[in-house]
């Protein structure tokens, strides 16, 4: 197996990779700041919800946001021009985290892969061919990588779409309720709009969406099928782009595929003055013999573990009680992409027990429409909005009170029902990753 990551391979699907991505990087910041998107997501709301354990984390204030989004767009010129790239590289990839972790209402499967792709691509020699950094230093300039740097990315994108299949195989996606409710609010759309309305066709894409995400993967890996399961790939990625506008997701996804094919064909479509790599057995052996053994072994445990943790983490909502699509607990970071639909009201009932003063909160007093229905239906974004009343009311004088949550969550077509245990002092509750909150009613059949 370390044999086999080491092995020298053309590196033009890296190389490639890196001008596409650099320039996607840079339509994803300076577009974010274009669309409206950095205010509606960190200026307009009062309060922000940043992951858990990332609670000290919080937007810049004013318009600092803008700079913030600039800045990395910037990155991503550099790493599209090969410039300085390593810097470029890394100071994206440690940006697009703080964004990912620090709010969490506008959260999206693509930008967690985003997040994984730019510290792979941090960890590759992509500037090594085609780049100003050849230009400055003419002694970077290689036609080689190690295979590890190919096989990750084609390895990450393979265990997204199964992990995708594998979750679509639930009632509310094959009876097609979730993709029905996502077209049936498109119909206005020009030309397609009337045939995302239409119960047969939506049917269809629930099926042909469930087994493109399981069979594709497979299918770029095998070299008699490659060529058709790319087809599919650009089909299905553009499709999603017209319908859904999912930024820069599905031109990402087209571009990733450039690694499931042979090297050798990338360079003569795409660099056809770039001269081919020659290898022998002399080669091979100089190439590897650059690699100390210590290194070799970190890169190779680096490799492996990565890799059991994202065959892992998808796996661990079946450390919880209920279905994951309805109490939320191991959704995040698990390619659960598009699955369902859920609604929500949910009022909170304060008391303070030394007084019997009570207070009803509705949390559109505090939050967007938005962040309001996702505290309604997300539990973690609830403990959270139950930390801020608490923290308010201590403030005021108020140090022991309860919180009652009391509200009803729908999911896709189904009837309403409560997901909070409305008789639930929610001021005594603590959230804990790995075990399920009490607090949480189970999902009723319909």
């Amino acid at each position: 197996m370390k044999e086999k990551l080491f092995r020298p391979v053309d590196n033009s699907p890296l190389v490639i990779f890196r001008v596409i991505f650099g320039l996607l990087l840079t339509a994803e910041a300076w577009g974010a700041i274009m669309t409206g998107w950095v205010k509606k997501a960190f200026i307009t709301p009062k309060i922000t919800f940043p992951f858990i354990d990332f609670s000290w984390l919080h937007p810049l204030p004013g318009d600092g946001m803008y700079y913030y989004y600039i800045i990395m767009g910037v990155a991503g010129v550099l790493v599209m021009l090969g410039l300085y790239y390593r810097v470029a590289m890394i100071t994206y990839a440690l940006m697009w985290a703080g964004v990912y972790f620090m709010q969490k209402t506008n959260y999206n499967n693509h930008y967690y892969l985003m997040v994984l792709l730019c510290f792979l691509m941090s960890t590759v020699p992509a500037h090594k061919y085609l780049s100003l950094d050849v230009k400055r230093k003419p002694s970077l300039k290689s036609l080689s990588c190690p295979q590890w740097c190919i096989w990750a990315f084609a390895f990450q994108m393979t265990l997204v779409y199964v992990f995708a299949a594998f979750a679509k195989m639930y009632p509310g996606w094959m009876e097609a309720e979730t993709v029905g409710i996502l077209f049936t609010n498109k119909s206005h759309y020009w030309l397609i709009g009337p045939l995302l309305a239409q119960k047969w066709f939506q049917v269809a894409v629930s099926h042909m969406g469930l087994v493109f995400d399981l069979f594709v993967g497979p299918g770029l890996l095998w070299k008699k099928t490659r060529k058709y399961a790319f087809m599919a790939a650009v089909f299905f990625h553009l499709f999603n782009s017209a319908v859904f506008q999912v930024g820069v997701f599905p031109y990402v996804g087209i571009a990733i595929s450039i690694f499931f094919f042979d090297p050798e064909t990338i360079r003569r479509i795409f660099l056809k003055r770039k001269p081919p790599l020659e290898l022998n057995e002399e080669t091979i052996n100089s190439y590897k013999s650059n690699y100390l053994e210590g290194r070799k072994k970190l890169v190779t445990t680096l490799f492996v573990g990565y890799f059991i943790c994202q065959v892992l983490l998808p796996l661990r909502h079946w450390l919880f009680t209920g279905d994951v699509n309805w109490t939320e607990e191991g959704h995040r970071i698990s390619w659960r992409m598009m699955l369902r639909i859920k609604y929500g009201t949910i009022m909170f009932h304060i008391k303070d027990p030394a007084t019997g003063e009570t207070w009803k909160v509705r949390p559109t007093e505090y939050l967007t429409p938005k962040q309001a229905g996702k505290v309604a239906s997300h539990p973690d974004m609830c403990w959270q909005f139950v930390q801020i009343l608490k923290k308010e009311y201590a403030d005021k004088g108020f140090p022991d009170v309860e919180i009652y949550a009391r509200g009803n969550v729908r999911l896709n077509r189904g009837d309403f029902h409560p997901l909070y245990d409305p008789e639930y002092n929610l001021a005594k509750a603590e959230w804990h990753h790995f075990k399920h909150a009490e607090w949480l009613l189970p999902f009723k059949q319909d």
